[in-house]
């Protein structure tokens, strides 16, 4: 939605900000990680909403679930709460990974496959991806039996589609020219 990631961008910006500072992306995003699935969980979404819990007791609960946070990390939390924010914890850790990603040079690809891929497979090509876009690159594998065979490849905006689903598909293009 992108209300929640208008909304979720300076917080995101803030924990970067403080993360790369401290130099502790790492930790922020492993973090940011926890607090996004406690965030997600029903039961505690609907805490959030729940008038009968001050500002305090949600913080203390979900400061409880959330595993160790560093002071930094629980003052950000406390935020969170205080100004009804803790919604859009998905969002945050999303934006927080990108920027973090793009400060580490790293690209994430999403790799769609007809088939499991082994593991010799999938090294070999994140090693032509990692070539080809000249950055180290985070994969993300799906099994999509719609392909019929191949794969198909997004990084950022760029898409790379050697399934035979997509060449059926330019084939029948072609054709109708």
């Amino acid at each position: 939605m992108a209300e929640n990631v208008t909304i979720a961008r300076p917080y995101a910006d803030a924990a970067f900000e403080l993360a790369r500072g401290a130099g502790a992306l790492g930790p922020w995003s492993e973090a940011l990680d926890r607090l996004a699935l406690v965030a997600a969980d029903s039961g505690m979404t609907a805490c959030f909403s729940d008038p009968n819990l001050s500002a305090e007791q949600l913080y203390q609960l979900v400061l409880g679930v959330s595993g160790d946070l560093t002071a930094e990390q629980q003052n950000f939390v406390r935020v969170l709460v205080e100004n009804e924010r803790l919604q859009v914890l998905p969002e945050i850790r999303d934006l927080f990974v990108a920027l973090k990603n793009e400060h580490e040079g790293v690209r994430e690809a999403q790799i769609a496959s007809a088939f499991p891929l082994d593991d010799a497979a999938l090294a070999a090509l994140k090693a032509d991806l990692e070539a080809r876009f000249k950055a180290a690159v985070n994969v993300t594998v799906s099994i999509d039996p719609e392909l019929i065979g191949g794969v198909r490849i997004a990084v950022g905006d760029e898409v790379i589609d050697a399934s035979v689903r997509g060449k059926l598909a330019n084939m029948a293009a072609a054709l109708k020219n």
